[in-house]
């Protein structure tokens, strides 16, 4: 087992390294400031059996977890999703074992609506960039409770304290990553927890099996080229150094933050076809000598999706400040109710059309649609609920020299990224949600059945008026007729002439 805690600050807050007291097990400092990312990486041998085997039969599994209640992001950790959990997977090939996954899934972050692979993923376009995975799954989860506990009871000692203090410290992590990847034969979890002072008191485990506590505490520099990150500050490999070691290194990187800020909210009334506006700070590309292309990712829930075809004209696309829909998961059923469908539900990825000569707040419309979803009572007809947050970027091409090779911070497979060639550099804006969470509210009409008696009664009334009109009809015409056949009755009048 392999731990790294990187202690990450703004440049005003760097330390001074002989404030930090280090032992041969430990390091503490009484005061810091900084945002936190925990990293571990577990051995095969180290992992419950119903781990292994799951990721025995699995190519690439990431499973990515973002907190629904807004934080600051810190550089080199800027990509964003949207706030759920994501799960990215390629099976092995040839393994019949997938069925495995979302059993596992179901156990360890609970009851998610995750039946199969096959049934509840949806496919990724691999055969464009084959760094993507094979199929996608979401599903809101809004705590990882359920993980603490299963963590706590399979991987921390009974009497390891200093592992279930940091389970418990979950609660208040912004995001987690859990991958793993048939190379590197290991899982690896990371959470990043934003900004806060607090006192710092790390000690290496006691643990019988060998492992190496590495803490950084790093700082920004300002980079050279627009594709590097530069970090300075000091490394410590606990129970190996006695005192820290000062470091600087840049490397270059796919995501990067940007001064834009975006909110999000349906626009009033929504109706059975509610618009998603997004109104963006302002107009202006991170760089100005390479090409820039503003983006939106969502993730749709199965209740909500796009109608691609209503997007294909370009005149309704310029009206709504949009510029292409480049990619959305299919198949999207148009007709389906939401109770049908076994899907989580969609993502779409679209380039908006910033005005070309401002730089003041401007907005951008998203037209979705509603699908029906369940009966309810008592509600007044209404069920409320609510879809994640999107994501917005600006998408810039890369020099043409550049190689982004695996970087100490280097997040991939994000659902996105695998739409854009190898040389695209991401500088994500902040939102800003109005309502305290990365979530867009939605009260969706449905039927109320505490309401629906007079509706079944008027229904079959119409109908059997309906049924009697016709017969009435009917009757009319073969009082008049009879039932024989239009060319009997010509020679019937022919002989009574």
């Amino acid at each position: 087992m392999r731990q790294r805690i990187t202690y990450l600050q703004d440049p005003q807050n760097a330390v001074d390294p002989s404030t930090l007291q280090i032992t041969k097990d430990s390091i503490s400092r009484k005061d810091l400031k900084a945002a936190r990312e925990e990293r571990i990486t577990f051995g095969f041998d180290e992992l419950p059996q119903e781990l292994y085997r799951v990721l025995k039969a699995s190519h690439e599994l990431h499973i990515r977890w973002v907190s629904e209640i807004p934080y600051e992001s810190i550089t080199p950790l800027v990509s964003r999703l949207s706030p759920g959990i994501h799960v990215f997977y390629t099976p092995q090939r040839g393994s019949n074992a997938s069925d495995l996954l979302c059993p596992l899934l179901k156990k360890v972050f609970g009851e998610i609506d995750c039946m199969s692979p096959e049934e509840s993923f949806t496919t990724l376009p691999t055969e464009r960039f084959s760094h993507s995975t094979a199929a996608q799954y979401y599903s809101p989860l809004s705590s990882l409770g359920d993980l603490q506990t299963y963590l706590s009871h399979k991987l921390c000692p009974a009497s390891d304290n200093a592992c279930h203090s940091r389970v418990s410290s979950l609660s208040a992590a912004s995001t987690l990553d859990v991958s793993f990847d048939t190379i590197s034969h290991a899982l690896t979890l990371s959470a990043f927890f934003p900004s806060t002072t607090s006192a710092v008191s790390i000690s290496k485990p006691a643990t019988s099996s060998p492992s190496r506590l590495e803490v950084g505490i790093l700082s920004f520099e300002t980079p050279l080229e627009p594709e590097e990150l530069s970090l300075s500050g000091f490394l410590t490999v606990v129970g190996e150094d006695t005192k820290p070691s000062p470091t600087l290194f840049s490397f270059p990187s796919r995501h990067h933050p940007s001064t834009s800020f975006f909110t999000s909210d349906f626009l009033l009334p929504t109706g059975l076809h509610p618009t998603l506006s997004l109104s963006i700070s302002d107009a202006t590309p991170p760089l100005d000598d390479r090409k820039c292309t503003l983006h939106t990712h969502l993730t749709l829930p199965r209740q909500l999706f796009i109608d691609k075809y209503q997007l294909s004209d370009p005149l309704f696309l310029s009206s709504k400040n949009i510029s292409a829909l480049h990619y959305i998961s299919s198949p999207v059923d148009l007709e389906a109710p939401a109770y049908t469908l076994k899907t989580w539900g969609s993502s779409a990825l679209l380039e908006l059309s910033p005005p070309s000569s401002s730089s003041k707040e401007w907005t951008a419309e998203i037209p979705l649609h509603l699908r029906y979803l369940p009966p309810n009572y008592g509600q007044a007809g209404k069920k409320e609920t609510q879809i994640p947050y999107p994501i917005l970027f600006w998408a810039c091409t890369a020099d043409e020299g550049s190689k982004f090779g695996v970087n100490p911070f280097d997040r991939v497979n994000l659902g996105y990224d695998g739409l854009f060639g190898p040389r695209t550099l991401f500088f994500h804006l902040s939102p800003k949600p109005e309502g305290g969470k990365l979530v867009c509210p939605l009260s969706v009409p449905v039927l109320d059945l505490d309401r629906s008696g007079l509706v079944e009664v008027g229904t079959a009334a119409v109908v059997a008026l309906g049924f009697a009109w016709v017969v009435w009809c009917l009757v009319g015409v073969w009082r008049r007729s009879g039932f024989g056949s239009g060319k009997e009755r010509v020679e019937g009048e022919k002989k009574a002439n």
